[in-house]
């Protein structure tokens, strides 16, 4: 019944900026974090930024400074601003959330792919 939808993926030149978004859809109670780790070919699925329940960000030393993590809990949508974009940020990101309904649950969206061209 709960679903994350992925959307925002793309083909963008080294140096350009992606936003994606993930939507929580059905019902739940409330949401406790809301992240995003992508996983490129070859490599471990690794995170790129985290929102705790507190509000608290959690950055990959590798996009601090360039990615940004945002919530929209009027429609339990997550978002990653991505600028500056290098090749080596190419993989398929996959937005994850916690959430009680109304016992815990952890789940993962799709993935949706990013592709960054040099």
């Amino acid at each position: 019944q709960v679903h994350l939808v992925e959307s925002g993926g793309g083909l963008v030149q080294a140096g350009g900026s992606l936003r994606l978004s993930c939507a929580v859809s059905g019902s739940i109670f409330s949401i406790n974090h809301m992240g995003w780790y992508r996983q490129a070919p070859g490599k471990q699925r690794e995170l790129v930024a985290n929102l705790g329940s507190g509000g608290s960000t959690t950055y990959a030393d590798s996009v601090k400074g360039r990615f940004t993590i945002s919530r929209d809990n009027a429609r339990n949508t997550v978002y990653l601003q991505m600028n500056s974009l290098k090749p080596e940020d190419t993989a398929v990101y996959y937005c994850n959330v916690g959430y009680y309904s109304p016992n815990y649950y952890d789940q993962w969206g799709q993935g949706t792919q990013v592709t960054v061209s040099s």
